[in-house]
């Protein structure tokens, strides 16, 4: 199995939205689905273009209810191209499978490279037969521009070939059935100009309510003469060739698009400069080679290496995602990741908490990117203080989803597909998302060590974030502790106490743990700025010894509830029903969406014993054991050995896994207390999206942060490594499915750290360099190692002694 390569034998409408999404090209500027060319959406293709950070919201009237929506627009789509025997049908892919015309087909996704290929064969209703090989690039070089190279040969006739080849801007937001009776149309139209050169088209358009500028220019050459012929109307343009061919002789059309925004920095007018990109850009073989050249680097960046072919072709896949929704040109833009990429309109195209699970991976290959990101979320810190001054709190509370200006985007009403009924969304409750943001931060900190970042803009994202948790918590004398009431944790089949009107749960113990590390981070972030921004920071604020006083306070006597020896995912969890989960299994079969189901019957998962994906677990994925320890003992805890196998038994048959995160969640856990079960676990984490494992919902866009929490699953769950107290730990356990993993790493200023982690020996070696020396923990020793240095160990059964603290 070559381990670059997605490949398709065959054509399966059915499949069809499932392979757009999965051969999805992009360079996180933009990125266009795997769609056929000839195809237009309909119920079988989804030919869409995102370009990043580009919203517009509609509103619309839901029984009494107004929704605003803002939208990840679907732009103008710049890959129609369709052919013929003049006087014959224009090729539809669809038409000539179902009437047996369309005599063989393959699709190959070169992952290495970056480029989709389609060779396929065809018979028109004359009985006149064609060849076509057609490539495609969305360019990893220049971040404007995608090129299509179709070669098209007449087997056995010889005649007038017709190409023609469009741009389409009467698209609209329909990719996603359950979105289909809300707003779609989110561009207006201008009748395109004609452009002075007979190749070049050009369509503009504007977004309805954000008012930004689109434009896609094209240029479209043949490698015969050709007699051309325009058509244009408000929002489309097409170019008609007539190419006379010969019998078993090849003609190639060449399209290059550019795509820009009245967004784009260094550029007078959209329009013009998409035309000016389109004109001057390179033949495709041009184009294609430093397209390569461009990801030969990303991927010698993002080095990750097992002896196992057929996970590391899904590992490819995941990363090549990853790297198409956020890259190096995503660095100067001022956008979020999308947790369903820029691979279709699930979702919205919103950023939620699926950084947590992507940031790892980012900051210890390409922490530039990561910064970026982390950069949207401090722009969008003023907004955060107005929502949490809203409801009267200090501080910033950050919302559930976000979109352009960092406003909350979390519908306030969702449909249940399996019921036909709109039901209040209480999601926005997930107040944790902030604690990822801070989470995030300071874990990009200990990997870099990038004072200025922490100094200039983290350590007051890390404060105003403390300060809402802090001004949340409210003291409860009956038990001397603090609470924090009326949220939701990451399970979400919980939003309310059952028989309650009102939603939200009190002391979810993932929010009130990791509101009480944040506490203590915020205070040593505090202490490691210079002292004059330190001075700066307080006044800037407005800190008090009073505030401080209290932030110490509350992370000392925060309530965590407990029950049977293990952690309450929320106060009265343990009141819960429990669920009949064998009748459930066989009456459904797949029960992962139990809500929609329990729903449809009249009930609720509020009443049972049942979460759609890990919450209290989720713990155990964000901190070490010695932080989670720490935080525990810290607020009176005395939780005894073996704290997370119990809570993992527990609740691991309690848990349908509806969400594609949780089996990523789960594998992690148990990798420390049963590996043969996590490997399965993480089997069937990695094939989620591959495998479409949800039924449907890969089409609508992948799932980034399951894809990226499989790699980084691999890279510091396996290797064992985490990044604290300027140290880099190492504690490897790899599965004994695989001899071997390489990686390629950067750190604190280092750009290439090489590990090797055998099932019985670790290597790591430092690349020269003018960096400082890395200290490696394993086990009880601690090295230094020098550039240009190597330090290596033998383990023992596999992997080292467990590191108290690790």
């Amino acid at each position: 199995m070559n381990r670059w390569i997605l490949a398709y034998d065959g054509y399966e409408p059915a499949a069809e939205r499932l392979r757009e999404a999965l051969c999805t090209l992009g360079n996180g500027y933009f990125a266009t689905r795997g769609a056929a060319p000839e195809s237009s959406a309909d119920g079988t293709h989804y030919p869409g273009t995102y370009v990043a950070g580009c919203y517009d919201r509609l509103t619309a009237r839901i029984g009494e209810q107004i929704a605003d929506n803002a939208d990840l627009v679907n732009v103008p789509n710049w890959l129609p191209l369709t052919f013929r025997a003049a006087g014959g049908e224009w090729f539809d892919l669809d038409r000539a499978s179902e009437e047996g015309r369309l005599l063989s087909y393959e699709q190959e996704l070169d992952l290495r490279r970056g480029v989709l290929t389609r060779l396929l064969r065809c018979r028109d209703a004359a009985g006149r037969t064609f060849r076509l090989a057609q490539r495609r690039i969305v360019s990893m070089d220049d971040p404007h521009l995608a090129a299509l190279q179709t070669t098209i040969v007449p087997e056995d006739w010889t005649g007038v070939l017709e190409v023609r080849s469009a741009l389409d801007g009467r698209v609209a937001n329909t990719g996603v059935a359950r979105y289909q009776n809300l707003p779609a149309e989110h561009l207006s139209r201008e009748k395109p100009d004609e452009p002075n050169d007979p190749e070049l088209s050009c369509v503009k358009t504007t977004t309805v309510s954000s008012g930004i500028g689109i434009a896609v220019a094209a240029r479209t050459r043949s490698s015969e003469p050709a007699e051309r012929a325009r058509h244009a109307e408000p929002g489309w343009a097409a170019q008609d060739l007539r190419v006379e061919v010969r019998e078993g002789a090849a003609v190639t059309i060449e399209k290059v698009a550019a795509v820009f925004t009245s967004r784009d920095r260094a550029i007078e007018e959209h329009g013009r400069a998409a035309l000016a990109a389109a004109r001057s850009a390179d033949a495709f073989e041009g184009l294609l080679e430093r397209h390569e050249l461009a990801w030969a680097h990303l991927w010698r960046r993002a080095q990750l290496r097992l002896d196992h072919a057929d996970v590391q072709r899904v590992l490819n896949l995941h990363v090549f995602h990853v790297l198409q929704t956020v890259s190096p040109h995503s660095v100067e833009l001022d956008v979020g990741v999308p947790a369903r990429g820029l691979h279709g309109e699930a979702y919205r195209g919103h950023v939620f908490w699926d950084e947590l699970f992507i940031l790892p991976f980012l900051t210890m290959r390409f922490p530039e990117i990561a910064k970026a990101l982390l950069m949207y979320r401090y722009r969008r810190l003023p907004a955060a203080r107005r929502a949490a001054a809203a409801t009267g709190r200090r501080g910033a509370m950050y919302p559930w989803q976000s979109a352009a200006d960092g406003r909350e985007e979390t519908q306030r009403v969702h449909l249940n597909p399996r019921s036909g009924r709109w039901l209040p969304d209480h999601s926005h409750l997930q107040r944790h998302v902030g604690l990822t943001i801070a989470h995030n931060v300071w874990r990009f900190y200990e990997a870099t060590g990038d004072i200025e970042f922490l100094a200039e803009y983290g350590t007051e994202i890390i404060w105003e974030i403390a300060r809402y948790f802090a001004d949340l918590a409210g003291y409860d004398r009956s038990i001397d502790r603090y609470r924090i009431r009326g949220v939701m944790g990451p399970d979400e089949y919980h939003d309310a106490y059952p028989g309650r009107d009102e939603a939200g749960l009190d002391d979810n113990a993932y929010t009130n743990v990791l509101t009480a590390w944040l506490l203590r981070r915020a205070l040593d972030a505090l202490a490691l700025l210079p002292e004059d921004r330190r001075t700066e920071l307080r006044e800037r604020l407005a800190l008090t010894r009073e505030e401080i006083t209290r932030f110490e306070d509350v992370r000392r006597r925060l309530y965590v509830p407990f029950h049977h020896g293990v952690i309450s995912q929320f106060e009265g969890y343990d009141d819960l029903e429990e669920l009949d989960w064998a009748r459930y299994r066989e009456r459904y079969g797949d029960i992962r969406r139990l809500d929609r189901i329990l729903e449809a019957e009249g009930d609720s998962t509020n009443r049972y014993k049942a979460s759609k994906q890990a919450d209290v677990l989720m713990l155990f994925y964000v901190l070490t054991p010695r932080e989670l320890d720490e935080v525990l003992r810290h607020l009176g805890y005395e939780h005894g050995p073996d704290l997370i196998a119990r809570t993992t038994a527990y609740y691991l048959p309690r848990t349908c896994h509806g969400s594609t995160l949780s089996s990523l969640v789960h594998a992690w856990i148990l990798a420390s207390t049963d590996g043969d079960q996590a490997w399965r676990v993480f089997r069937e984490a990695l094939g989620s999206d591959l495998e479409d494992a949800q039924h449907g919902t890969t089409a609508e866009g992948v799932h980034l942060g399951a894809m990226a929490g499989t790699v980084d699953l691999v890279q510091r769950c396996y290797a064992g490594m985490t990044t604290q107290g300027g140290t880099l730990h190492l504690n490897p356990r790899l599965p004994t499915a695989i001899g071997e993993l390489r990686l390629g790493l950067r750190y604190r200023g280092h750009w290439g750290i090489d590990l090797t982690c055998r099932q019985d020996r670790l290597k790591v070696t430092l690349r020269p360099g003018a960096a400082l020396p890395v200290r490696i923990a394993f086990a009880e020793e601690t090295v230094l190692i020098q550039p240009g240095d190597s330090w290596e160990t033998p383990l023992q059964n596999g992997r080292t002694p467990p590191i108290t603290g690790e």
